[in-house]
């Protein structure tokens, strides 16, 4: 069975009386981790965008090693639960506080990539991601965000 397009499954949703709609977000809860994870996010951390920002860079911290060198399995490990928490919130500043903080992390804790090219690679990757979302801020949050960043770059040499 193929599985209907976004507009389709709206148009169906929208059809749908209070208790159906209830149920059908229920069942989708039960049935995957990542959609109640979504559910959490949207119904009960949504409106604090900030409060989510440092919960999540809080999950950070405690993820990151306190040694001075990480592992890239680790490592990919903090960057995929990372870009899925950015992804349920969908807003530019909450993704370029926790990339920021996550690499800032790296620096303050003077872990180093040894010769790790594809560590270093990954850190280059979520500086990347930095510039990317910084394109679509306002000037001054752009120049706000660069401020923060500095003495991220250097940190690959």
């Amino acid at each position: 069975m193929k599985a209907a397009s976004i507009h389709a499954l709206k148009k169906e949703l929208a059809n749908l009386d209070r208790d159906e709609l209830l149920d059908a977000c229920v069942r989708l809860a039960k049935y995957k981790v990542d959609n109640k994870e979504l559910l959490t996010y949207l119904l009960m951390h949504a409106d604090d965008e900030q409060g989510y920002a440092d919960a999540v860079c809080d999950e950070i911290d405690q993820q990151l090693p306190s040694a001075h060198h990480i592992h890239k399995k680790t490592m990919r490990k903090i960057v995929r639960w990372m870009d899925k928490y950015i992804r349920y919130s969908g807003n530019k500043e909450t993704e370029l506080r926790i990339r920021i903080h996550f690499c800032r992390q790296f620096v303050e804790r003077k872990i180093r990539f040894r010769s790790c090219k594809v560590s270093a690679n990954m850190y280059a990757t979520q500086l990347k991601k930095i510039e990317k979302a910084m394109e679509k801020l306002h000037p001054d949050l752009q120049f706000d965000y660069r401020y923060q960043m500095q003495g991220l770059d250097t940190h690959l040499s």
